[in-house]
């Protein structure tokens, strides 16, 4: 029997990746397809009445099974693909697809679903029953239950095109990731960058037999070319590079995927009765409509603005005086940017590096979550990895408790996407009276050790350790009884707040002496560091608030109106950045082709959720300062209110659970020095 279609009896029912073949993947979907279409059949056809039990909990785990496949590959897809999964991906994405059109268009089932809902004010039901409720019936209203059958037509082959569609995005992007080298044989040319990005390039040309050194669009080689090399010609080449990944005139081209993409968003949108793609989400969002999230936005643009312009004309000063550079272009942002913060603050990602050793930082992450949350964290080695590179933990309580596995996998491969996310192989739940603990990962790409030194991180990277990590503790912390509500299962708007507050941690002296210590001379980091760091960390924060809220401004431009009239995506990207446009354009660049938070991630219509939920993170880490920032009790609120209770209750209750208030953006603004 397919390994992936029966019990894995392995240590804590972890996946048993290398058992698994390639060649495994299809068949175990479609079996597991056709057992979830027997669960959903046996519910369906059930000669008793329909009950909360045999209805809507029986739907909330079915396809558990399938669930755990597609956790399976689809997380190996983005980590460690390669052709074949690629293929795999293409062929199995429609059948999912039509398996969810085949569910929440079964209209006997959504009659059961319907009977249910009718009687919820006399079931007595519990509040996580009431959410469960709730949420299964607008599932089934929101993706089409009501229409008619010729409606429904439609909406599956809208749904099946979507899915290829996005999953050919993401290859694409990948693919112009890949392709990209920049070979340096002239050691000039590598006047400026720091010693371990010179090592890393080294390692790459060795690796394929050639002199010099290599650098690449991954983001651990990119970000420290554009921001040190002195060669501007070349900064300009990379950046140029970066900026046409998937918007050259060959096969990886994704212009028509993207107006493919919105044009399809939008009729299902209105197959289903509103307005616009971004209508159809934001009602399952805090933010709930597309004009809250524009006032949102461009009330934040209102205030950042001034305070951006003004930062704008120091650094066009500055280069002009430093280098007689009389227009500033993209290519020279972070060049000069990190010019003047080392000028400044006499403060560089070089000074702070030795300090941030990749795994002192990850120690320092465990750490802060043992002082508010009680975990502790142990490296296993009898938990099966995907690559021998990932490492494997136990999570426990202070009780010995498992709470759950942890997987990090850090740094960049060619069969990995660029970015770092966090993600889930099983979710937590409780069935039959068992509770299932989660198994959860991080996935990032960090600088690689080199021959002679090891992964020293940048602040940047530091607080994306810390980011994921936060993600991480919402998915291991959780605690309700359905999977569909358990731990990052919330709004999209909602679910930045437990990752981004987590970053506030890396600028707190108290934090940062328990972890950042030197690598060779194990002395902690400086005070006068700590506090440069602080300082730093609102230095340019106008011109970064600036560059968010065009990406939040692009997506909600793509997604809150109708597209049919948009033909060229380099002109209505043009005209949707207008507003918050510091550099001159580049023309053979556009930033939308390789969008993949909202053209093959879950952000369209959402991206401002990273700006919202700083709101909430300010406010929320405002409550932690006043208080202490490893105050017990407070840890103890934002773990039973926050952490525990996934999707169970509207995220504005929650807050207000824990802070006993709604958010004010007053904090985000003062910590971001725009008051």
């Amino acid at each position: 029997m397919n390994i992936l279609n029966k019990p894995f009896n392995t240590v804590h029912d972890t996946a048993p990746f290398s058992q698994i073949q390639t060649s495994d993947y299809i068949p175990a979907f479609d079996t597991a397809i056709a057992e979830t279409k027997q669960e959903i059949d046996a519910i369906t056809h059930n000669s008793e009445s329909p009950t909360f039990e045999n209805t809507i909990a029986a739907m909330a785990y079915s396809g558990m099974p399938l669930d755990r496949i597609s956790n399976i590959f689809f997380n190996l897809h983005s980590a460690e693909t390669n052709d074949e999964m690629e293929r795999i991906a293409q062929e199995v994405a429609p059948k999912l697809s039509q398996l969810a059109n085949d569910i929440t268009l079964n209209f006997d089932l959504f009659k059961r679903i319907h009977e249910v809902y009718n009687q919820k004010d006399s079931l007595n039901l519990t509040i996580e029953q009431q959410t469960l409720l709730e949420k299964s019936y607008k599932d089934f209203v929101r993706n089409g239950a009501l229409l008619d059958d010729d409606k429904k037509e439609q909406l599956r082959k809208i749904d099946a095109e979507l899915s290829v569609l996005k999953l050919k995005f993401g290859e694409n992007l990948l693919a112009e990731t890949n392709a990209y080298e920049l070979h340096i044989t002239d050691e000039r040319n590598l006047a400026g960058l720091p010693e371990g990005t010179i090592e890393a390039a080294r390692g790459l040309a060795q690796e394929q037999g050639k002199d010099g050194w290599i650098f690449t669009l991954h983001y651990p080689s990119y970000i420290p070319f554009v921001t040190y090399a002195v060669n501007r010609a070349l900064r300009k080449e990379v950046a140029l590079a970066a900026g046409r990944k998937a918007f050259q005139a060959n096969e990886h081209n994704n212009e028509a995927n993207i107006l493919k993409i919105v044009n399809l968003r939008h009729q299902r949108a209105q197959l289903l009765g509103y307005d616009t793609h971004a209508d159809f989400v934001l009602e399952e969002r805090m933010a709930q409509s597309p004009a809250k999230v524009k006032a949102f936005l461009n009330d934040l643009l209102e205030k950042a603005k001034p305070a951006a312009l003004k930062e704008f004309d120091e650094l066009t000063q500055f280069a002009k005086e430093l280098d007689g550079i009389e227009q500033l272009e993209k290519w020279d942002g972070a060049y000069y940017t990190e010019k003047l913060k080392q000028k400044k603050f006499q403060l560089d990602d070089e000074l702070l590096k030795p300090y941030f050793k990749l795994e002192n930082v990850l120690s320092g992450a465990f750490l802060v979550a043992e002082k508010l949350f009680g975990l502790h964290f142990l490296e296993v080695d009898n938990i099966d990895k995907y690559h021998p590179e990932v490492q494997t933990f136990e999570v426990r309580d202070e009780q010995n408790q498992l709470v759950a596995i942890f997987y990090a996998d850090f740094f960049p491969r060619k069969g990995k996407r660029n970015g770092a996310w966090m993600t889930s192989f099983k979710p937590q739940y409780v069935k039959g009276g068992k509770m299932e603990r989660p198994h959860v990962s991080i996935v990032c790409n960090f600088t690689r050790p080199t021959a002679t030194k090891p992964s020293l991180l940048t602040f940047n990277e530091v607080t994306t350790l810390f980011h994921e990590f936060g993600h991480a503790l919402h998915g291991m912390l959780a605690n309700t009884v359905y999977p569909t509500l358990s731990g990052t299962s919330v709004y999209w708007d909602f679910v930045e707040l437990p990752s981004q507050i987590m970053e506030n941690w890396c600028y707190e002296e108290e934090a940062l002496a328990s972890f950042a210590k030197h690598y060779q001379t194990g002395e902690t980091i400086p005070m006068e560091l700590v506090e440069k760091i602080k300082e730093s960390a609102s230095f340019m924060e106008g011109m970064a608030t600036l560059r968010q809220l065009s990406f939040g401004l692009l997506d909600i431009q793509w997604h809150g109106q109708s597209p049919t009239e948009v033909n060229d995506v380099k002109v209505f990207e043009q005209r949707a950045f207008d507003s918050t446009q510091l550099y001159p354009d580049v023309k053979e660049n556009a930033m939308s082709p390789s969008f993949s938070h909202i053209f093959d991630g879950g952000y369209a219509s959402g991206y401002y959720s990273y700006k919202w939920a700083e709101v909430l993170d300010a406010d929320a880490f405002d409550y932690f300062k006043q208080n202490g920032i490893f105050n017990r009790e407070i840890a103890d609120k934002f773990k039973a209110h926050i952490l525990s209770q996934g999707g169970t209750k509207h995220p504005m209750e929650l807050y207000i659970d824990f802070r006993g208030q709604e958010p004010t953006v007053d904090a985000l603004l003062k910590r971001a020095g725009l008051l």
